[in-house]
């Protein structure tokens, strides 16, 4: 069995791995999908490999684990922690996270499996959809203040409210601007249902 550390970093990770405690071989993989995917299928199913939590590990954790034994992702502060060094470099980091593992030393964190990450995406995706609703609802109540308009009794964003909306004696530049924010909030409205809701 070999152990794999790879110090992750935006765009490529410096590796090392250790067979019976000795580092046998350093490399840098570039972290896109093709280098990624080749260099995980170099190793076996009894390798082990070590990362520590970043933006990216969550890809690459993905990509790696059907190629090793396993993925362990780790806590970077508890790691630093754990192994002060006074020269930091990504070979040594990469070591480092290696030689933490064989050992039993590494701080592991919980890795979510697909369902949970296709939970989060979808939790993700309804909030910034949400988010534009709100900033367009925002911006038709504002024109409604700029011109001395009183809030309407009842849903705004309904058909009733649009009705009224329509009615009102706004400057024809408003009233147009008015328009094509009720237009991108029903296409916005729209794309909100199209999102399933996530199973939490």
């Amino acid at each position: 069995m070999k152990i794999i550390g790879m110090d992750i970093h935006r765009s490529f990770a410096q590796v090392a791995i250790l067979e019976s405690g000795t580092v046998i071989k350093q490399l840098r993989v570039d972290l896109t999908h093709e280098p990624l995917v080749a260099f995980a299928k170099t190793l076996s199913l009894e390798d082990e490999v070590v990362i520590e939590v970043t933006g990216n590990s969550a890809a690459v954790e993905r990509l790696m684990r059907p190629y090793v034994k396993r993925v362990v992702v780790a806590n970077p502060r508890l790691v630093r922690a754990i192994a002060y060094a006074r020269v930091k470099t990504d070979k040594i980091d990469a070591i480092t996270l290696a030689k933490l593992h064989a050992a039993g030393f590494i701080p592991e964190v919980w890795v979510a499996d697909e369902d949970t990450h296709r939970s989060r995406r979808r939790v993700a995706e309804r909030a910034g959809v949400l988010a534009q609703l709100v900033r367009i609802k925002g911006r038709m109540k504002a024109i409604l203040h700029a011109n001395l308009i009183p809030p309407y009794k009842g849903h705004l964003f309904g058909k009733a409210g649009q009705r009224w909306l329509d009615s009102l004696p706004l400057p024809e530049e408003e009233f147009g601007l008015l328009r094509r924010l009720m237009i991108e909030m029903e296409r916005i409205s729209t794309q909100l249902a199209e999102i399933p809701m996530a199973r939490l």
